[in-house]
């Protein structure tokens, strides 16, 4: 059995994989405090939870955009797993052209997503992972990663405009039946949300004139991928799971290889 973990900046997803099959995974905290044996812990209650022995954990492959935690996890995973974890980055051997001028740059999350949208579904393709940033993640039709897109999460910049604005206040994240609001809360809710698509949208339109394609597949991700998928134009599937499918699938090809 796998373990495969993704370190985001908010949120840390962790996902039990029984050779191809995804058993259980959760979302939790992204906690910067949390110590070597208090991660071993979290492994083992949540192992629990899922019914797994963590014994049966063979192998471990991480994820990460924060290093501090990835040096937790990867003690943790040595110290009580007896198994050196694989960090997913540019140079590990995986079935996939990265044309970034430095391919060190791309991030682990995003690589895991290019790798399982390349196996899963039709290139061209964009995928866009909704997390702390809103990231467009782009393969051409040969299936090599071209590059992509780094925008704020609306959460992010909407936390700002709460901070920074003395008479605005936080709303819950819904759409608003109508875009012209009529109370301060709903025109909030319009203009962070309504805002967050448009923009997506204007930039998938820029994406297709680039690559000059139409039939392009969109595949939508990430923690608020649910709530985006409607209002995203010409969205081919929504994948929740797609950066541990991706985590699984580099943990095949450097074990094959």
């Amino acid at each position: 059995m796998l373990l495969a973990i993704d370190i985001g900046n908010t949120n840390s997803v962790f996902g039990i994989f029984d050779e191809d099959r995804l058993l259980t995974h959760w979302r939790l905290t992204s906690a910067m405090t949390r110590t070597i044996d208090e991660s071993w812990i979290t492994v083992k209650l949540l192992c629990q939870e899922g019914g797994v022995e963590p014994e049966a954990l063979s192998g471990v492959i991480i994820s990460s955009v924060v290093p501090n935690i990835t040096d937790v996890f990867t003690t943790m995973s040595e110290t009580y797993l007896d198994t050196r974890a694989t960090i997913v980055d540019a140079d590990l051997p995986v079935d996939l052209e990265i044309k970034y001028r430095n391919p060190g740059e791309v991030g682990a999350d995003r690589i895991c997503n290019a790798i399982a949208g390349k196996t899963f579904y039709d290139v061209p393709q964009v995928i866009i992972d909704f997390g702390t940033a809103t990231t467009f993640d782009v393969l051409n039709g040969s299936g090599a990663y071209v590059g992509g897109v780094i925008m704020p999460g609306f959460e992010v910049s909407s936390r700002d405009l709460f901070r920074r604005a003395a008479r605005l206040f936080k709303v819950e994240y819904h759409f608003p039946e109508k875009v012209i609001g009529d109370t301060t809360e709903t025109s909030l809710q319009s203009g962070i949300l309504y805002g967050a698509v448009d923009a997506i949208n204007g930039i998938l339109e820029r994406i297709r004139g680039e690559l000059d394609v139409q039939d392009l597949d969109v595949i939508v991700t990430g923690g608020n991928g649910a709530m985006m998928r409607p209002h995203i134009t010409g969205v081919t599937a929504f994948n929740p799971n797609l950066t541990l499918e991706g985590l699984r699938l580099i943990h095949e090809q450097i074990r094959n290889r």
